[in-house]
């Protein structure tokens, strides 16, 4: 890649996860505190991008069984990437089982999905699904 064509970097405050976490607020430091109560050290998520890793994995679900081990793969090369991957659990539709039929949710599944990007502090989503028509 050339000088010219260089891939746009951005500095940890313009990231929108920097809004919860990276000002000195009462606000931020809960978010701080509460990150660091999961387990999480500041250098492991302070000024990294926050990737939400959406997950339809369930039990009931055969057409996503393989989504879980596929998250965990997906997490891993968020944090190799200098990320900071969060999973999140959204409704799983089946074909299979959800009678009368999974299309009455899909609409459900995109509200869900939207407002969860919205409300929480994320700069970027993986999106896991798959075998229902809405994929």
């Amino acid at each position: 890649m050339t000088d010219d064509r260089k891939a746009a970097r951005i500095t940890p405050e313009e990231l929108r996860s920097h809004q919860w976490y990276g000002t000195d607020g009462l606000r931020s430091f809960s978010h701080r505190a509460r990150t660091r109560q999961l387990g999480y050290l500041p250098d492991e998520h302070l000024g990294k991008p926050v990737v939400a890793v959406l997950n339809t994995w369930s039990d009931i679900n055969p057409c996503h069984s393989h989504l879980r081990d596929r998250a965990q793969a997906v997490k891993r090369g968020v944090w190799q990437a200098g990320g900071f991957p969060l999973e999140f659990p959204v409704s799983t539709l089946s074909e299979t089982f959800q009678k009368p039929t999974p299309m009455l949710y899909r609409n459900l599944l995109a509200m869900e999905t939207e407002e969860l990007l919205r409300s929480y502090p994320v700069d970027g989503a993986v999106l896991l699904g798959g075998c229902d028509k809405s994929t």
